[in-house]
């Protein structure tokens, strides 16, 4: 009963893009993270420039739990989840029962709290962590790029055209306003924009 946080703090141990030469390789708690970050950016921009109603705080709670069932089941490579539609079905049958083992693991005053984390989100919150999950292998695509890995190459035209598929207000805002910096370097992003502190030499401390 108390393996639960024992076992998400295991995430970082389960890689992502087996089947992909990584130049920087992406495990399922950093990537976690990241789609977190950006289904809160959604939901914030849904709310704040759309003005739709929506709550960032629990489009991020549910993005950051999306993959939490991989830790007992791993990450199955993409082609062969979505081979057809009978694995895909068993595969979802066998992450609920993973969030199931999951919920199991907490003590019963907890799991309340959890029990919506680990499951399918709600239909608003799910179109948001679903379109941040693309948007995060969209963005590691273009690092890799960068990186100079061709591997790459594909999944990074396939993953833009179907963010752009999903014909949601929030992502195409993103695509416009912030995917345009993760091209830039470091100097380019703006942090370095500092001047050097002036080194007083001995014979101005003498003076």
């Amino acid at each position: 009963m108390d393996s639960f946080f024992a076992l998400i703090a295991r995430m970082k141990n389960i890689s992502r893009w087996a089947l992909m030469r990584s130049v920087m390789p992406e495990n399922v708690q950093e990537h976690s993270h990241m789609v977190a970050v950006l289904a809160h950016a959604l939901a914030v921009i849904r709310r704040d420039v759309f003005s739709v109603p929506c709550d960032p705080e629990a489009a991020a709670a549910a993005a950051l739990f999306h993959d939490a069932g991989e830790i007992l089941t791993g990450d199955l490579p993409t082609p062969i989840k979505y081979r057809n539609p009978e694995i895909m079905t068993a595969y979802r049958q066998v992450e609920a029962e993973a969030a199931e083992k999951l919920l199991a693991m907490l003590p019963e005053a907890m799991r309340p709290a959890y029990a919506p984390l680990l499951a399918e989100p709600a239909p608003e919150l799910k179109s948001l962590v679903k379109a941040a999950d693309k948007l995060a292998a969209y963005i590691k695509c273009i690092e890799e790029r960068r990186a100079g890995n061709d591997e790459f190459l594909q999944a990074e035209q396939r993953s833009l055209e179907t963010l752009r598929s999903y014909g949601m207000a929030e992502v195409d805002y993103f695509l416009v306003r912030f995917i345009p910096a993760f091209e830039r370097t470091l100097d380019e992003l703006g942090t370095m924009d500092y001047r050097e502190p002036k080194l007083n030499t001995l014979s101005e401390k003498e003076n």
